[in-house]
């Protein structure tokens, strides 16, 4: 009897390691965003808001989503281990004090593409300095590639949650890619996760030439080491702008590794392998 379960053992374990996780109470994901935005950053929005709670059943974890920002706060925000940041960034002092907070004590957060940019003057000025040049620490936003194109994106960490499972190097979806005020090569605390690797240039097509890029280091997902944070440059879906037929051309989640990374990521920030 002995020697047949130590021969079944082995067999049983993952289903009971399974059986056990299958137990564990999903943890819980609230996205912000705003519903007046550039259509490339909409579709993106409408993008997560499809898949996201799919990918939340398939990995034990709720998603909602809300564009009321007045969410940002103590009694809200404490029903929820992740904070999603899909186009945009909090306006109002008492939201961005409630979302400082939560993130001085523990909470997680994942931020894509314009939830990243300030730039003075605009109507989105970099006037939050903690967020901007301390949390994600890229400062403000310098200029882009353009029009929204795939890249080779290299793995910097190949220890992190978030990329443990992903290739060296893989293609993304096609998207705006920005240049940053700030080296965050040299912020100690930046542990850069995805670069756009040197065979992607010239990357963007124009017209104008300072939209394609022909060389240069660009860091493109990183997590600052002092908190519970991934920034990630993608969010921006090619449209059909020059046409005036506004019709979606790209997706970002039209992509399993581009989307393995997300959920590794969320299930880090949830407190998850």
């Amino acid at each position: 009897m002995k020697h047949w379960f130590k021969t079944l053992l082995p067999l049983l374990f993952p289903l009971m390691v399974g059986a056990q996780q299958n137990n564990i109470s999903p943890f819980k994901v609230i996205a912000f965003f705003i519903d007046k935005t550039e259509d490339a950053h909409l579709s993106f929005v409408h993008e997560a808001n499809k898949w996201l709670p799919v990918f939340g059943r398939q990995n034990n974890f709720t998603y909602d989503s809300t564009t009321n920002w007045n969410n940002l706060n103590d009694t809200f925000l404490s029903h929820y281990q992740v904070v999603l940041f899909l186009d945009a960034r909090p306006e109002v002092p008492a939201q961005r004090a409630a979302f400082k907070k939560y993130m001085d004590n523990g909470g997680g957060w994942m931020g894509f593409h314009f939830a990243g940019f300030a730039l003075t003057p605009s109507d989105f000025n970099q006037d939050w300095d903690w967020y901007h040049n301390e949390f994600i620490g890229a400062g403000q936003y310098k200029s882009n590639t353009w029009r929204p194109t795939s890249a080779i994106l290299r793995v910097e960490d190949t220890t992190h949650p978030s990329t443990k499972r992903l290739p060296g190097l893989f293609k993304s979806s096609p998207n705006e890619w920005y240049r940053w005020e700030k080296d965050l090569t040299k912020n100690p605390d930046i542990d850069i996760l995805l670069s756009i690797d040197s065979t992607s240039f010239p990357l963007g097509t124009g017209p104008k030439p300072y939209e394609i890029w022909y060389n240069g280091y660009y860091p493109v997902a990183w997590t600052n080491k002092k908190y519970k944070m991934i920034y990630d440059n993608m969010g921006h879906n090619d449209i059909d702008f020059e046409n005036g037929t506004n019709k979606e051309l790209s997706f970002q989640l039209d992509n399993e590794i581009q989307n393995r990374f997300i959920i590794d990521a969320l299930l880090w920030l949830g407190g998850r392998k």
